[in-house]
């Protein structure tokens, strides 16, 4: 099979999530999942599909999808096509509390909500997704941040950088800051590189981007790579880690980014700071010195505190990354775990998916795909089950890509908020 219709078939079996009903069978209990995310809606909905009692904490109305919102800042897609609600799966069965979680009394098995109110659980699942480190880079706070968006929660953020490119005078200068591993979407910021590169070639075309990297590596690097020499030989400059790449300060009031070895002015500064698991991980005493999840591979359940499950981005997966469509996999395979644990039966191993497309022009895609199960206590590759799109791919295949995504995109957001 090729490295795309691989692909095809693995996240077409991924978005599928077809329920396995006899897991409930003699299933009770009380599951409370705080993160309406792709991680924890999904999560919800397949607890609720088995039968069993579950609450959905999230304190947002709209969740604001971080896929495809790239397009939004290359002015290529409305944000209102990032949007979703729980109108449907309040609709279907699952009780959602519109607030957020404060605490957690893992001994208790007890959830304390901002309204004052408590939940109790026989398992609790924690999808929060990510938090900014603020205090990671000198200069750069949630105030900086209303100056050199970082747009790395979609929302606010994205409509802001923008604007500030639609406003940016001809000529101007881009500088988009990358953070060292580990991080919410390995590709993102290579794929918001392309894509605002293709914003300024179409429309500033005097305009520069540099983007500052604090890595050398990173994923699907010959296809981005490749992507940037062919289509924006003029307008990207990148800047690995080893020619000074890492940014070590910035400065909003005079809108410059700072290096080891330079300072760079900005007319627009996209700062993507470092991350770690947002702060009920740590209040719920389930996020170790990292600031990341330790979980157990099969079960996702915490290696610090019992009956508490960690999924999403703010897990440590071992070699899956942080992604939506690793956060969706995650919740079906977690969920299916407390069902069998709620039931008294072993949960059987799994084997997750994981699929990543990135646009670098419209109309061209390029993909990372990947198969993981557990091996030695932590989520490992399937060896030879995942692959890159071909270096030497086609424009058709590109374009094939491309609509793969949109497809994916469609197809996710659906099945997890309709």
């Amino acid at each position: 099979m090729t490295g795309i219709g691989r692909r095809t078939m693995l996240a077409g079996l991924a978005a599928a999530g077809l329920p396995r009903p006899a897991l409930a069978q003699g299933a009770r209990g009380r599951v409370v999942v705080v993160g309406g995310g792709f991680g924890g809606a999904t999560a919800a909905r397949v607890l609720h599909r088995a039968g069993l009692a579950v609450t959905l904490v999230e304190p947002a109305e709209t969740y604001w999808a971080c896929p495809f919102s790239n397009e939004v800042i290359a002015g290529l897609r409305p944000m209102a096509a990032q949007a979703f609600g729980y109108e449907a799966l309040r609709a279907s069965g699952v009780t959602v509390a519109r607030t957020s979680a404060e605490a957690v009394d893992g001994a208790e098995r007890r959830v304390r909500l901002a309204d004052g109110s408590t939940l109790d659980y026989d398992r609790l699942i924690l999808s929060p997704g990510i938090a900014l480190r603020f205090d990671a880079l000198p200069g750069y706070d949630a105030a900086a941040a209303e100056a050199m968006p970082h747009a790395w929660k979609a929302g606010a953020q994205t409509e802001l950088l923008a604007r500030q490119l639609a406003a940016m005078p001809e000529g101007g200068t881009v500088v988009l800051s990358v953070p060292g591993n580990p991080y919410r979407c390995p590709p993102g910021p290579y794929e918001r590189a392309s894509l605002i590169a293709y914003y300024l070639k179409t429309r500033k075309p005097r305009a520069k981007l540099i983007v500052l990297d604090a890595k050398d590596t990173f994923s699907k690097q010959k296809l981005f790579q490749q992507a940037w020499t062919t289509l924006y030989p003029d307008v990207l400059d990148y800047v690995p880690l080893a020619a000074g790449g890492q940014v070590t300060a910035v400065d909003p009031g005079a809108m410059t980014v700072a290096t080891d070895f330079s300072t760079v002015k900005a007319d627009v500064a996209c700062i993507i700071p470092p991350q770690r698991a947002a702060p009920i991980a740590a209040a719920a005493g389930v996020a170790d010195r990292s600031g990341w999840c330790p979980i157990d591979p099969v079960t996702f359940e915490s290696r610090l505190v019992p009956r508490i499950h960690v999924i999403g981005d703010a897990a440590i997966a071992g070699a899956m990354p942080k992604s939506a469509f690793a956060a969706n996999a995650q919740g079906k395979v977690c969920a299916d775990a407390v069902i069998d644990l709620l039931a008294e039966r072993a949960p059987v191993a799994p084997k997750l998916v994981n699929t990543c497309y990135s646009l670098v022009a419209p109309g061209y895609g390029i993909s990372v795909a990947g198969v993981y199960h557990p091996d030695k206590g932590v989520l490992a590759d399937v060896e030879g089950a995942g692959g890159t799109s071909p270096l030497d791919a086609p424009d058709a295949v590109r374009r094939q890509e491309a609509a793969y995504a949109e497809d994916w995109y469609r197809t996710i957001t659906r099945a997890v908020f309709g």
